[in-house]
């Protein structure tokens, strides 16, 4: 009973939430999603709707917890204290739930529950960046410390000197072991590019004893959570895929080659990701929004000696897909100009993301 006792004497009240554009609305939710993505601040905002009495936060990852404790007394012990909320994080789906008017669950897991609401979290996007950053009145800094140290909320309070540090436990908290944090760091180093998980495989095994089996399943679970993502070519699902982290300052951690124009497109990608279900790529087109017949190419340092090449492969793309929109996402470079009869935008990232 220890357990729920110092569980229930929490008191989230005094926490200062910095506003997301995804919020907890379901009385019975699971979130999911990668490490560090503020998924627990999302769980303190809910509750801040209750009085610290109305609920209990069980965090499974606090070792000072013990689990079977919770397993055989919450129930009892949620209805003896008339609590209205009960959060549970790091749940492993390896217990019957007790039964609580509001139910919310934090885990790494994809699986599903009857009357459950499936949340997905993901890092920080642009304009989130800055309302967090408090540090930066410059949009041109803030932007500048996006890029070099990423979307994770908690690194916008970390000292320059540190933030590579933290990075690096970040994505052990995610690996059981070393195999899984070397199949995280190949993935991560290979963003932006177009490898099949065999490839990819071939490449690991050169370097550790891994099986087939291990690989591809860790991938698939990788997946499932957000950590990576993979976009297909579009009306070619055999075709190999592209690759793309959740974090796109990942590169730099996990190795010191530098691979700037990968990291600024897997930045744009995620962008995209968050206002767009469907995103696939074309030859020599960067992103495809099939619903929006919008094209996005990532030119970080876009010139006019590169607009007649530019110019001759969109053409026939245009033509062909009927396309309406396109946008050149670039560092700083701004520019407009016409293909047949589509406007296409040169603009800097940050006055993209914003618009």
């Amino acid at each position: 009973m220890k357990t729920l006792e110092a569980c229930y004497e929490l008191d989230f009240s005094k926490i200062n939430f910095q506003e997301r554009k995804v919020r907890i609305t379901h009385p019975k939710t699971i979130l999911m999603g990668p490490p560090k993505c503020g998924k627990s601040y999302l769980i303190f905002d809910y509750l801040s709707n209750f009085k610290s009495q109305e609920y209990i936060y069980i965090d499974l990852n606090d070792f000072r917890n013990n689990k079977e404790d919770v397993i055989s007394e919450c129930e009892m012990f949620i209805k003896q204290n008339s609590i209205k909320v009960l959060v549970i994080e790091a749940y492993d789906f390896d217990f019957k739930i007790p039964k609580c008017d509001n139910i919310i669950l934090s885990t790494r897991k994809s699986n599903s529950l009857s009357g459950f609401k499936k949340l997905h979290i993901q890092a920080l996007d642009f304009e989130e960046y800055l309302l967090h950053d408090t540090k930066h009145q410059n949009i041109t800094n803030s932007f500048n410390t996006f890029f070099k140290h990423g979307n994770l909320p908690e690194l916008i309070a970390y000292e320059e000197n540190s933030k590579i540090n933290r990075i690096q436990e970040i994505l052990k908290l995610y690996c059981k072991d070393k195999t899984d944090l070397e199949i995280l760091q190949l993935l991560f180093f290979n963003v932006d590019e177009k490898k099949s998980l065999f490839q990819l495989f071939t490449t690991l095994k050169k370097k550790i004893k891994i099986s087939k089996d291990k690989f591809y399943e860790t991938c698939k679970i990788y997946e499932e959570n957000h950590l990576i993502f993979f976009i297909q070519k579009y009306n070619q699902p055999k075709a190999i895929k592209k690759l793309y982290s959740y974090n796109h300052s990942f590169i730099n951690t996990v190795s010191h080659t530098k691979k700037f124009k990968n990291e600024f497109t897997n930045m744009v990608f995620l962008e995209l990701n968050n206002k767009f279900k469907e995103i696939y790529y074309l030859d020599n087109v960067d992103f495809y929004i099939p619903r929006k017949n919008y094209i996005v190419l990532s030119i970080p340092f876009f010139n006019d000696l590169l607009l007649n090449a530019i110019t001759k492969k969109l053409l026939n793309l245009v033509l062909e897909y009927k396309i309406s929109e396109i946008s050149i996402v670039t560092i700083g470079n701004t520019k407009n100009f016409f293909l047949e009869n589509t406007e296409v935008q040169v603009v800097p990232f940050y006055e993209w993301a914003l618009g």
